[in-house]
Order: C-alpha cells, then sequence, then structure tokens
C-alpha cells in the first residue's frame, strides 16, 4: 500500500514516456519504477475545517476523465464526500485541467487523489482522433477523495500487479500503472472510512473476483475491527443487471462474507448512460456500488449524469446515499448486529 504524500504529484518526464510508449512489452515495470506520481498521493485540505455531523451525504461516481466541469460541481452540489473515479490532471482531452483540483475547490472541498494510470497517448481511439493536434502536459489519470470534512491516513490500495493495459497495445490507451483504490480516514463521531476503487473493465467476473478479495484483504488490515467503512465506486460488474435481491456476480459474495452490505446504500437499477456520441448502446448493467460496513445508510439515490440541457457527461451515473454517523448509527449497527 502507498501512503508517501505529495502537495503536488511530480509530472512525469516527457521523454521517459515517449521511450515506454515504444517500449517493448516486458518493459513496463522498469518504466514504472521511474514514475514517482505512481508511488504518492497528492492530498490538499478543505479550506475550512468542518466537523462531520450526524449525517453525511456520500457520492460515488466514474466521471469519465472528468471534463466537463461546471455541469459536474452542479451535479455534486449536495454531497459532503465524493468517491470519484476516472478522473485527470493534465489530458489533452480534459482540457489540460487539473480536473481534481477545480472540482474540488468548486465544492469547497479538500482531496487525496492517486495515480492509476500514466497515459502515454491521448486516450481511447475517440479521444486519440479528437485531440490528435494536441498533447498531454502531464498525462495522470486516477481515482480520489474529495471531501467538505479533513481527510486523514489516506493510502492508495494497488488491486492488480500493473502492466494490464502495456503489453499488447501500441498507440491507443497504452499506460504504466494498474487499477487501485484510495482510502482516507474521517473524524467523525464514530470511526469512519472511505474507500474509492475501480475495478478492471477488460476483465471477467472471476478477475473482479480476486480484485475484490484483494481490496477485502487490504481494507482488514487498514481498518481497526469494528470501524465504519463506506466503500464506492465503479466496480464494472457488466453481469449485474441492477437488482439488490442478488447481484449477479460473485464478488457480492466476497463483500457480504466481509460483512458489507449493498441493499440498504443503492437505489436498483442500472447506471449506465449513453454519451452524446451515441456510444454505449443499451442494455446496460449497473457497475456502480455504494457498500457500507458498520455502518448505517439511507435515502439511496441513482442520479443522472447530465448537464442542464440534459447531455451526458459522463456515461456512468453518480449513486449517493446517506451514512449516519452519530449516535442514530449506534443504534442502527447495534440492532443490526442483534438481527
Amino acid at each position: 500500500m502507498i501512503t508517501r504524500r505529495a502537495g503536488v504529484l511530480p509530472a512525469p518526464d516527457p521523454i521517459l514516456l515517449a521511450d515506454a510508449a515504444l517500449a517493448p512489452d516486458d518493459a513496463h515495470d522498469r518504466f514504472a519504477a521511474q514514475v514517482p506520481a505512481l508511488g504518492a498521493i497528492e492530498q490538499r485540505p478543505a479550506p475550512v475545517h468542518r466537523p462531520v455531523g450526524a449525517r453525511l451525504r456520500v457520492a460515488a461516481w466514474n466521471a469519465e476523465r472528468l471534463k466537463y466541469h461546471a455541469p459536474s460541481a452542479a451535479l455534486l452540489r449536495d454531497a459532503d464526500v465524493v468517491l470519484l473515479t476516472e478522473a485527470d490532471i493534465g489530458m489533452a482531452r480534459s482540457g489540460n485541467r487539473h480536473t481534481v483540483r477545480d472540482l474540488a475547490e468548486a465544492l469547497g472541498m479538500g482531496w487525496a487523489y492517486g495515480v492509476e494510470f500514466v497515459e502515454l497517448g491521448l486516450g481511447d481511439a475517440r479521444e486519440s482522433e479528437w485531440h490528435a493536434d494536441e498533447d498531454n502536459r502531464v498525462g495522470l489519470h486516477g481515482n480520489a477523495i474529495l471531501s467538505r470534512h479533513p481527510l486523514l491516513d489516506p493510502v492508495v490500495i494497488p488491486l492488480d500487479a500493473g502492466g494490464t493495459w502495456f503489453a499488447g497495445r501500441s498507440g491507443n490507451q497504452r499506460r504504466l500503472g494498474g487499477r487501485m483504490a484510495i482510502a482516507a480516514r474521517l473524524d467523525a463521531p464514530r470511526p469512519l472510512w472511505l474507500v474509492a476503487a475501480h475495478l478492471e473493465s477488460h476483465s471477467d467476473a472471476a478477475d473482479r473476483c480476486r480484485q475484490g478479495e484483494r481490496l477485502v484483504a487490504a481494507v482488514d488490515r487498514l481498518v481497526p475491527a469494528g470501524a465504519g467503512v463506506v466503500l464506492g465506486g465503479d466496480f464494472n460488474t457488466k453481469e449485474a443487471s441492477g437488482s439488490l435481491e442478488a447481484p449477479e456476480e460473485p464478488l457480492f459474495a466476497v463483500l457480504r462474507d466481509a460483512g458489507f452490505d449493498w441493499r440498504r446504500c443503492n437505489a436498483p437499477g442500472p447506471t449506465q448512460r449513453t454519451r452524446p456520441d451515441g456510444t454505449p448502446l443499451p442494455p446496460f448493467a449497473r457497475l456502480d456500488w455504494l457498500f457500507t460496513r458498520h455502518v448505517a445508510a439511507e435515502a439511496p439515490e441513482t442520479i443522472a449524469a447530465v448537464d442542464a440541457a440534459g447531455a451526458a457527461i459522463s456515461d456512468h451515473d453518480v449513486v449517493a446515499a446517506t451514512v449516519l454517523t452519530g449516535a442514530a448509527a449506534e443504534r442502527v449497527v447495534a440492532a443490526g448486529a442483534e438481527a
């Protein structure tokens, strides 16, 4: 697990990235080891120190690069915490902005950000065509936790060995790095940990199950017994239709056996959405989830990821719920344990 913190992640050496883009398939680890940003967490505090109240509105969203700043800020304005996946720093496809900093500042939040991939190109085939005459200024892509309240002890949890998006790829989306989750602690009335996770998309249910096992093992090592956990993000559960009673992936058995609940913190239904370019097309799956352990949740909601005109700003909708953090949480959790 990665715990080293930086005020600003260092930009990778562009010459190193150019060499990596043309390197043999077995060179991933050699190049990844030379990118300091892959071994650190960028953290900034919220501008105002706000104590955690009795209720905490938590949203999880795959922002698909976080390209649309103003509508994204409007979409998340009611959240106290955002578990964010697929956020760029210095990518041409998202305006070469620090998308996490921009969003956090608009919402009055602090953040902890970890790098999932160092992009060696402009993105997928569509993005490479749309931005063919542009360059990435930094080339980072990753996951973050944004919060109105102080984030303590941030940790990046690797979910695979890295290199899945390197070997056998040339041109579009050759990358250094691997899937990961980022976790941090809130100083709440009851101990509470937040985890934003992103499981592999080019994979199958068995591999997602293995990543889930690795994630649960890391959370169990990190979080003291009995402390609350809110886990959310894009789990790429392509075989899950949206039913909360019996999701069709073995990943859910892993999470259930580890004490996580999803029925009280998710509204039923799929979470995918068609983008303005016409992709993806239905039928849609439920890829995005919240999970809770030793904490009570209420008011689950799936929020359409669209701008004021109704145009999609991501191919994933937002999932959100209210987490009880005070005396009410103690009573609900105790009642659940007795049942």
